[in-house]
């Protein structure tokens, strides 16, 4: 039996999208004169901060985006404020260091119109342990250690719209409530999509709070659920269409896609990715 051709595709914005990888160099595109640079005056009795969150997200993100020691990033941040004619002050490795650690990230996202669609899905990083290099030839050490990346996108703006970062020993169901928390309520949600390590009351349960519909495939040995709650109904159902249909037409009919240091630093490589997509992405058509 021959095999079928290889899709083909075709980027139908090449010249827009060339321009905003351009822009991705440009340093100055970072540097806002009405940032909001001294933490404002909020008269508590303890010692107010100098620097506020924009300045310190400022200042870790050309961290992240140039791999720099944080004595580094403070000279380099030193030198682009006064490129730009700023007169600012700008906080010490020390300060970097303490402050990353609190550090409420901001992430900015382009909002769609109309309901909102979530894909969510887990990755591993690695934190602690040897070089792949070093692991190939002498073996894993017990010091290895990875943490996981729990990851809700927005497919029709391609932005990231909420994260965790959590401990391999947490399990990807027992997040999502937490992840749907960072969307904000008065945004409505129509679909989340997850495979199926998230077919699970508590999960299934957080989506129907939000007046979602899950679409989630049910496990190879998924059974029946006591019908004592809607959550138990709409799962159910899917069930017993997977099981009437078949599961590669279930998810061809619902559109499930099948795609082959610290928490501060990955809510800030988040931000960049959603900021380098602002700047303009790829569109991308399947000739036929």
């Amino acid at each position: 039996m021959s095999k079928s051709p290889p899709a083909r595709y075709r980027t139908t914005n090449w010249s827009n999208y060339n321009a905003s990888l351009r822009k991705r160099g440009s340093l100055l595109i970072w540097v806002d004169k009405d940032m909001t640079w001294r933490a404002p005056r909020e008269g508590c009795p303890e010692r107010p901060p100098v620097f506020s969150d924009a300045a310190i997200q400022f200042c870790l993100s050309f961290k992240v985006l140039f791999k720099r020691p944080l004595r580094q990033t403070a000279g380099m941040v030193a030198s682009l404020l006064r490129l730009a004619g700023l007169d600012w002050p700008v906080p010490d490795f020390s300060t970097l260091c303490r402050r990353q650690k609190t550090l409420a990230v901001k992430n900015p996202y382009r909002r769609a119109d109309g309901a909102l669609t979530l894909l969510v899905d887990s990755t591993g990083i690695k934190l602690l342990g040897d070089g792949e290099w070093q692991a190939r030839k002498h073996g894993t050490q017990w010091r290895r250690q990875w943490r996981k990346v729990q990851l809700t996108m927005d497919p029709t703006t391609t932005d990231i719209r909420a994260v965790e970062f959590t401990t391999g020993r947490d399990g990807d169901s027992s997040v999502l409530p937490d992840l749907l928390g960072q969307i904000a309520e008065d945004e409505p949600i129509g679909t989340v999509t997850a495979d199926g390590a998230y077919d699970t009351r508590r999960h299934h349960k957080a989506i129907i709070e939000r007046d979602a519909i899950p679409i989630i495939p049910i496990r190879q040995n998924g059974r029946l659920w006591k019908e004592d709650c809607p959550v138990a109904c709409a799962r159910n159902e899917t069930l017993c269409a997977t099981r009437h249909y078949g599961r590669a037409f279930w998810k061809r009919r619902t559109g499930i896609p099948c795609p082959n240091c610290q928490t501060a630093a990955i809510h800030i490589r988040i931000a960049l990715m959603n900021r380098f997509s602002i700047l303009g992405t790829a569109e991308v058509v399947r000739l036929e």
